[in-house]
């Protein structure tokens, strides 16, 4: 369903896209390798809640989010992760983690970290551990609408 949702999405707006299929991997970094890719190269989305709404943070797959940044370039009084428990059902189809950070889809914000715009490809999990969606930065950017600020390191 997630990955269908998505490509359906994509083949609406006319966006050249290629699916890299994987072994399994779990965190950003092992997902890069597996797709024989640089771990700046894959995007890894982060769950948070800005002030109790749900977010996504989507930054390069070798950063991590610092949250005092987000909170301050969000202009939220409140930023904290989100649990696996509190989002997990919002993403029907998806493996838990594997999500792909298209907000749009799924009725949230999204916040991109400004070191994504620096690239021409943007890669990312498309609703399973094992399958990626590589595309244009410019198609995700026009589709997604995200908001660019930074928050990581």
């Amino acid at each position: 369903m997630c990955l269908a949702k998505l490509k359906t999405f994509l083949d609406n707006e006319h966006v050249k896209y290629v699916r890299i299929i994987h072994s399994p991997a779990y965190t950003a970094q092992e997902t890069a390798e597996a797709a024989r890719l640089a771990g700046r190269e894959v995007a890894k989305t982060v769950m948070v809640k800005l002030d109790g709404q749900m977010a996504m943070a989507v930054l390069p797959g070798n950063r991590k989010v610092i949250l005092e940044d987000l909170r301050d370039a969000t202009g939220a009084t409140e930023a904290k992760f989100a649990t696996e428990k509190e989002f997990k059902d919002l993403f029907p189809g998806c493996e838990t983690g594997a999500m792909p950070p298209f907000g749009n889809l799924f009725d949230m914000k999204v916040y991109v970290s400004a070191g994504l715009t620096e690239h021409a490809d943007i890669a990312f999990n498309a609703g399973s551990h094992a399958e990626l969606v590589k595309l244009a930065y410019k198609d995700y950017e026009r589709l997604v609408q995200p908001t660019v600020c930074r928050f990581s390191t």
